[in-house]
């Protein structure tokens, strides 16, 4: 199961007239289709670090899971294709052709990249309906994405699969990219973003890390500070905008109170999604009342399943914390607070309530 931060405004105009607050109020809610039971990167900061669990989840997701979700969210704003590596499941271009034939505006995908680089592949994704691809990539060089990948060549796949995804934006694709910030890339932020608008990337996401899976385990090396990062952003974006008046970076995922000082067009939020589990799995991570009314009977011609629709606040708002304070702040309807595995490491002190 993956949590992914991927949202930033979805137009110009959009971000030009509201505030974050606005925006955050007036987000849709994206579906998320669990597809890949396996992944060929190894990342270092990976939030799914119990891949055992993960793929005993995904591999529900089967033809008759799909076609439900498809059935119970007609008119859906995005159908996304998402967790472990999706384009490793050879039923991802069947399932991107029913959910353009459903009729969704936005089919999307979730991807390290890698196999686009095929580009009968990538083709073949478009072809089908997908119109919008999400590619992680970690660094502007093979040195710095291998290491945080722990991927021999990833890069140069990643890179080469933007590349093709950039060719046929003439016909209406989308290209947006999501780097994940740890203590290794955040120096170079400048340099990522131009690297990436260079190959045709259209919205440059840096997703702040989620305290959670090896993001934890591995916290003290690869974590840094908010204040750190929103400092690094801000200098970032006053550089950039000298050359770049409406800079097409956002910054995603971290507490509101410690990015006053950067541009609200490139204050991203945290994205709104549902997706299905089995019964038996939702239990274990959602509390039980936040669960009442969720519940989906499945039926094909083996076995009839009991499925939870769950969304992303369910399984954050146990994680998340604010403090007394939190109420004085003019952001605190659209926070969601503070990863509890970051208060134990750093604390309260760099969260000062905006009047």
């Amino acid at each position: 199961m993956t949590k992914a931060v991927l949202s930033s405004p979805s137009s110009r105009a959009e971000a030009e007239h509201t505030s974050i607050d606005e925006r955050i109020a007036h987000k849709d809610e994206r579906v998320h289709v669990l597809t890949g039971a396996v992944c060929n990167n190894n990342c270092v900061f990976c939030m799914e670090e119990d891949r055992d669990a993960r793929y005993v989840t995904n591999s529900q997701t089967d033809d008759a899971l799909v076609r439900f979700i498809l059935e119970q969210k007609k008119g859906a704003e995005e159908i996304c294709f998402t967790s472990g590596e999706p384009t490793t499941n050879p039923r991802l271009p069947h399932w991107v052709r029913w959910a353009k034939e459903a009729g969704i505006r936005r089919v999307s995908v979730m991807t390290n990249g890698r196999s686009l680089s095929y580009e009968k592949y990538a083709r073949m994704l478009i072809s089908a309906g997908m119109n919008r691809f999400y590619v992680s990539i970690h660094g502007h060089t093979q040195k710095l994405h291998d290491g945080l990948t722990r991927t021999p060549e990833s890069f140069d796949q990643t890179v080469a699969g933007l590349d093709v995804i950039t060719k046929y934006k003439r016909y209406g694709v989308e290209l947006h990219t999501s780097t994940v910030i740890t203590k290794r890339n955040l120096p170079h932020m400048g340099e990522i973003y131009r690297f990436l608008r260079a190959h045709g990337v259209d919205q440059v996401v840096f997703n702040v890390m989620q305290a959670n899976g090896r993001a934890n385990t591995y916290f003290e090396h690869i974590f840094p500070t908010y204040t750190e990062i929103a400092e690094t952003a801000r200098v970032f974006l006053e550089e950039q905008t000298k050359t770049e008046p409406r800079v097409m970076a956002f910054l995603v995922d971290i507490p509101l109170c410690t990015t006053t000082k950067l541009p609200d067009f490139n204050r991203g939020y945290v994205e709104s999604y549902v997706h299905y589990e089995p019964a038996a799995n939702a239990e274990k991570l959602v509390p039980a009342e936040a669960l009442l009314g969720r519940r989906e009977a499945l039926a094909d011609q083996s076995e009839t399943r009991e499925l939870v629709a769950i969304r992303r606040a369910d399984l954050d708002d146990s994680e998340r914390q604010k403090r007394a304070e939190c109420a004085q702040c003019k952001h605190e309807k659209s926070c969601e607070g503070v990863w509890g595995n970051y208060l134990k490491r750093y604390g309260w002190d760099e969260f000062v309530p905006v009047a």
